[in-house]
């Protein structure tokens, strides 16, 4: 069997992409998988160094707005159909599951008729290349409710370190990592992949102004970003963090963005939370925390009004009360999926046995 999945561009495509393609190769070591990508997306590194084999096509993003882009979109749509259509024929692909993004709509378009498709939203709002897939889809997979039509709420694939992670079993392992005493609170501040200059000029202010006190605060700030403050005893700064499971697991309390993959993780996790959502795109990242924040599992914060104040009167208040913090937590968790890539795998796997039972 060769399962071919799209989900390029960004980590919140790719790694859906490749914790399902790790719980298929767990289920079956036999099945083959390809990953479709382009030259432009974070899949040129993050797919090769997970093993799996990656073919490119050319990016067609769609233009918001009339262009010069737009004028040329069909005959450069057209070409990447026919380099798509011609390679799931030389593979012999037997199902394609899209991620969304630039790369899902020339798979789905080329599959169409030809090869079973498999769409999984992660977001609350669905992308355009989604929602086109959607509507010829063999299957929809989605991690809020009421995404995409006819879709089957499974939540999104993570990691099986994530899956199974026991926070109070490796918080003094984790801790030793990163070196952390056992009796200190600990906050967790990472901005995606990428990290996040806004996140990481608010807690400099923090730091500046020693809000903290004694907190510790363990920070990613991303590859391309400098420290905003030298390392001590209470701030742990990384430029990326490779073992987020221990991060977790070392961690009482996030502030982050509010991607797909960062909710569920959290969730999964039982982490409370501070959600500063990313303010581009269309607003899917507000809606994504909205459903654990209404519940009472964690706060959110546009980003404009995110600042050292807010961080002083309304997160060391909870992250100071243990009894608030419990309580978050159980909340936050009875919003997590632990066998979401199980499920995903489960289902393509069907569609996929229409085509070679």
């Amino acid at each position: 069997m060769h399962i071919v999945l799209a989900g390029g561009g960004t980590a919140g495509h790719i790694e859906p992409a490749l914790n399902l393609a790790d719980q298929l190769k767990t289920m079956d070591p036999n099945i083959d998988i390809t990953v479709l990508g382009t030259a432009r997306g974070l899949e040129v590194d993050l797919v090769p160094a997970r093993g799996y084999k990656l073919e490119l096509i050319p990016a067609v993003p769609l233009p918001r707005k009339f262009s010069g882009e737009l004028v040329t979109l069909p005959t450069r749509l057209r070409s990447a159909i026919k380099q798509t259509r011609d390679l799931l024929a030389e593979l012999h692909a037997d199902v394609v599951v899209g991620f969304g993004g630039y790369v899902s709509i020339p798979a789905y378009l080329a599959a169409r008729g030809e090869v079973p498709i498999v769409v999984h939203e992660a977001n609350a709002r669905a992308g355009l290349a989604n929602r086109v897939g959607a509507r010829f889809a063999d299957a929809v997979a989605e991690t809020v409710p009421d995404s995409l039509p006819r879709a089957q709420l499974i939540g999104i694939p993570l990691r099986k370190a994530i899956e199974t992670l026991d926070r109070k079993a490796l918080r003094s392992q984790a801790r030793e990592r990163f070196g952390i005493k056992n009796e200190a609170i600990c906050i967790l501040v990472f901005g995606g992949s990428q990290g996040s200059v806004k996140l990481n000029s608010v807690i400099d202010d923090c730091l500046q102004a020693n809000i903290f006190g004694d907190i510790v605060i363990l920070h990613s700030v991303g590859l391309k970003n400098e420290f905003p403050q030298a390392e001590s005893e209470l701030y742990r700064p990384l430029n990326y963090i490779d073992r987020m499971d221990l991060a977790y697991a070392a961690a009482d309390f996030v502030i982050g963005r509010a991607g797909a993959m960062t909710v569920a993780e959290l969730t999964a996790v039982g982490l409370p939370a501070c959600f500063v959502p990313l303010p581009i795109g269309n607003g899917e990242q507000s809606l994504n925390a909205t459903p654990v924040v209404k519940a009472g599992g964690a706060l959110m914060i546009p980003d404009l009004e995110f600042n050292a104040d807010f961080v002083r009167d309304q997160i060391l208040p909870i992250v100071s009360d243990p009894a608030k913090l419990s309580e978050m937590s159980k909340v936050t968790s009875s919003f997590g999926y632990k066998d979401s890539a199980t499920d995903l795998a489960e289902l393509v796997l069907s569609v996929a046995g229409k085509v070679r039972p």
